[in-house]
């Protein structure tokens, strides 16, 4: 079973690469946040299968901080950006 959480964190990790091509290349500053959500929401799903396949209940801690950081960091961008207004694109 050990192997099975490891190749889903794997995946996982692999889903990250490619979000980080969406970072990089991302046309527009909501689509690069995105892609961030994405690492956050991939760190904590792979923190929590690798604590599954280590038998190491600290890194369960480990990704519930991760997912506060994420949402904090949500919550930052969407100050600092504003909500998108109707009709139009916010730049």
């Amino acid at each position: 079973m050990t192997a099975f959480w490891l190749f889903g964190a794997l995946f996982l990790l692999l889903t990250v690469a490619v979000g980080m091509v969406r970072v990089l290349s991302g046309p527009t500053p909501g689509d690069r946040m995105l892609a961030a959500q994405l690492f956050g929401t991939a760190g904590v799903a792979i923190l929590l299968l690798l604590s599954l396949a280590m038998e190491q209940p600290a890194l369960v801690d480990v990704a519930l901080v991760f997912a506060l950081l994420a949402a904090v960091a949500t919550v930052a961008f969407v100050r600092q950006r504003g909500l998108p207004r109707e009709g139009g694109d916010q730049s």
